[in-house]
């Protein structure tokens, strides 16, 4: 017989409250239309997007982090030393060591909170959630606050005509905590690494430790370009349409959801394209509040997903206790869905 005293956390996991910031600087299309040969009509009709917000030096991955923060934790209406975690997805954070997430909590003012960073592209905030619910299910925290951030304007090759348009940057965050009732479903999530390759970053770090700048690509004017992301878009587009859509309802199955029970739908915001085909896919009701925060704020990866329910949240198109589906997919290639209710 086992010695080891059994866990006592709470019986359930919930969303209590979610914050966003969003960079001052607004970008439209014509700005990256300076640098590649393409059009306001063709990126829109490609992706939907028709601005997205750029950082400044002072909005840092940490900054942005903070603020949205703070608002998340207000909105669960705790205080931050009863922080028990803090989770941190983010691709463009470029120290290695330590943890972005260790700054953010001590900024925060938690108690000395277990702090760490996830590295899962754009279904980062997904693994997060997930992360969290399982903390507070277990007992080692009471609260978690899972942010996703991205300075992704840091990681864009604005001479690439694939990319150059897709990526915003700013930070979501949501406070989650106990619940006597489910209010976060189970995950369903998992990796094809087989297809790594197809997003990816550009050029390794360790290829400018070497020195050898002849390894490392230039810009049109022989200048080393400093790391992007790049992708195969047509193939990230079928595997997005076809693969995910499977992904969204199998967490609709795993919750015991029918499409007609849902009231609103947050997918990543990667491409309105993909977005649509999803909806139509899953067959979903118009009755269901699907986010587009992708035409104002562009793909910002792993804050994508708490972005968008901020934003549908704070206009109107969707309010607390709302069923939602939520699934974000990108590099690696990652995946994770769930169902929730909205806080």
């Amino acid at each position: 017989m086992s010695k080891i005293k059994p866990s006592k956390g709470a019986p359930y996991a919930r969303i209590l409250g979610v914050g966003g910031y969003r960079p001052t600087r607004v970008v439209p299309n014509e700005v990256i239309l300076e640098k590649i040969d393409s059009s306001d009509e063709w990126i829109r009709s490609r992706s939907g997007i028709a601005t997205r917000h750029w950082a400044n030096d002072e909005e840092t991955v940490a900054m942005m982090s903070v603020e949205a923060s703070g608002k998340a934790i207000a909105d669960a209406g705790i205080g931050a030393e009863q922080i028990g975690a803090v989770v941190v997805s983010t691709v463009s954070h470029f120290s290695q060591t330590p943890a972005i997430a260790t700054e953010i909590a001590d900024k925060l003012g938690t108690q000395k909170a277990a702090a760490f960073d996830i590295s899962a592209g754009c279904a980062g905030f997904g693994y997060g959630l997930t992360l969290a619910k399982g903390m507070i299910v277990e007992g080692s925290a009471e609260y978690v606050l899972v942010i996703g951030v991205e300075r992704l304007s840091d990681l864009t090759d604005l001479e690439d005509r694939a990319t150059a348009f897709l990526f915003g940057d700013g930070a979501g965050a949501v406070v989650v905590g106990p619940s006597t009732e489910p209010a976060i479903g189970p995950t369903v999530w998992g990796s094809e690494g087989d297809k790594a390759g197809t997003i990816k970053q550009t050029v390794p770090w360790d290829k400018f430790h070497v020195g050898d700048v002849s390894q490392l690509p230039l810009d049109s004017e022989g200048n080393v370009k400093f790391p992007a992301i790049t992708q195969e878009g047509q193939a990230v587009f079928r595997w997005a349409v076809f693969e995910m859509a499977k992904v969204a309802q199998q967490a609709l199955d795993a919750a015991g959801i029918h499409p007609d029970d849902l009231d609103v739908f947050i997918p990543h915001q990667a491409n309105e394209r993909i977005i649509d085909s999803m909806v139509k896919t899953l067959k979903l009701p118009e009755h269901v509040t699907v986010a587009r925060d992708v035409r104002t704020t562009g793909n910002t990866s792993a804050a994508s997903i708490p972005l968008a329910m901020e934003r549908l949240l704070a206009t109107g198109e969707a309010k607390s206790g709302d069923t939602a589906l939520v699934i974000g997919f990108g590099a690696g290639l990652v995946y994770a869905a769930t169902v929730v209710t909205l806080p």
